[in-house]
């Protein structure tokens, strides 16, 4: 009976220490809400979270129509070449002119040679350093054997004619999915061409490719167009003179490199890779890496744990940059640039990207040593790339109704 009473006493004692304390954190917590609501404290950042630019001057506005399943926005280095180069998925290039006009005629047309299939067509442009004096171009394409292709073309004696019969077949590797083909051909700092790759397809990269260093597939290749033939392999790449590694690889360890692109001014790469079914992610690589790096999938969708099966410890891969989850209905990242133009000052340094699926549109920054991500638009947009002009202004394209925006700040 005494220990009964005890009992009950503890009891009530404890009630009244939870009742104290549920009123305490209450209290707490308007406190705290009081003192965000007023900026007078801010909730910590991470690499992760997602702020909102409330009454964002960042707007799309509209620039041309009348393409049809872009998949690439292209320029020439030139800043006298004010065109710019669209990839249609089925085969073609067009070209907007400098007056912002979209040419009747296309640049070119390889629909003939194009498995133009869901993930799979034409999906890569880029245009030589040097395209002014010796008019080489290269383009990223999947064949009607189901193969990527990267292959040089030349322009002809007309400036928005490029010559089909100028092909010629860099690199040829087979692809065993239709889906995950990366595409994105950039030139590096280096004068080196590189190339984005995804892990060949399916779901969960079935057959490892991505960490198989003798495949090609879940790469990022580097390779010299300037020497040998069809090309050099660089000697300062990672894996040169390595048994049973291919030596083009710059880095592995990717699903579906989704638009990748080299910061002008400080010469950083941006990958942006496309998650298997929770997380999206950005990598970004120094412009003083050595290569080398293994990005981590499939044993790794970014942070989370997705295979682990005969892998090390996450601290052993590069850990993305930045991610997302599919909160929201996000579903496929589209990488795009950082902002280097001189229109919008306050949008320098700052990274663009999208997501395909829900429209939503960012941009990241570096601040204090922590990456940030702000969410600047919600749009109705299937964003498939993002462009860059000749004078590093900054384009974004709708898959779904072949219009081409241009990212401004209203701001300025």
């Amino acid at each position: 009976m005494e220990e009964s009473r005890d009992g009950a006493k503890r009891q009530k004692k404890r009630l009244v220490y939870i009742v104290a304390g549920g009123i305490g954190v209450i209290l707490l917590s308007l406190f705290l809400w009081s003192l965000l609501r007023d900026n007078k404290i801010q909730s910590p950042a991470s690499p992760n979270s997602i702020a909102t630019q409330k009454e964002s001057k960042i707007k799309l506005n509209f620039y041309v129509a009348g393409l049809t399943s872009p998949t690439s926005i292209a320029a020439p280095k030139d800043q006298a070449d004010k065109r710019l180069f669209v990839l249609e998925q089925a085969g073609l290039i067009r070209i907007i002119n400098k007056d912002s006009q979209l040419e009747t005629q296309p640049f070119l047309d390889i629909t003939q040679k194009i498995l133009n299939n869901g993930e799979m067509g034409l999906l890569g442009l880029v245009f030589h350093p040097n395209y002014a004096s010796n008019a080489y171009f290269y383009v990223n394409y999947i064949n009607k054997a189901q193969e990527t292709i990267i292959a040089r073309y030349k322009v002809s004696s007309e400036a928005n004619k490029a010559d089909p019969s100028s092909e010629k077949i860099l690199l040829k590797t087979e692809q065993p999915y239709p889906n995950h083909k990366g595409g994105d051909l950039k030139f590096g700092p280096d004068g080196f061409l590189y190339i984005a790759l995804g892990d060949g397809g399916s779901a969960g990269d079935p057959e490892n490719r991505a960490q198989d260093k003798n495949s090609l597939l879940g790469k990022i290749l580097r390779i010299d167009v300037d020497k040998g033939d069809p090309y050099a392999i660089p000697p300062t790449n990672p894996f040169v003179n390595q048994a049973g590694v291919q030596p083009e690889i710059w880095a592995y360890g990717l699903r579906n490199p989704w638009r990748i692109s080299f910061d002008k001014t400080i010469g950083d790469l941006y990958v942006a890779d496309v998650g298997q079914g929770d997380i999206e992610e950005v990598n970004v690589q120094k412009a003083s890496s050595k290569g080398g790096t293994n990005y981590g999938w499939r044993c790794y969708e970014g942070n989370k744990v997705f295979n682990n099966q005969g892998c090390l410890e996450l601290a052993k891969y590069e850990a993305p940059a930045f991610e997302y989850t599919h909160e929201e209905n996000r579903c496929s990242i589209t990488g795009g640039y950082v902002y280097r133009g001189s229109l919008y000052p306050t949008l320098n340094g700052k990274y663009f990207y999208g997501d395909y699926c829900n429209g939503q549109l960012f941009y990241a920054e570096k601040k204090d040593g922590k990456w940030q991500q702000t969410l600047v638009a919600k749009t109705p947009y299937a964003f498939s790339t993002f462009g860059q002009g000749s004078d590093s202004e900054l384009y974004v394209a709708d898959y779904t109704t072949g219009i081409i925006y241009k990212i401004t700040d209203t701001a300025n």
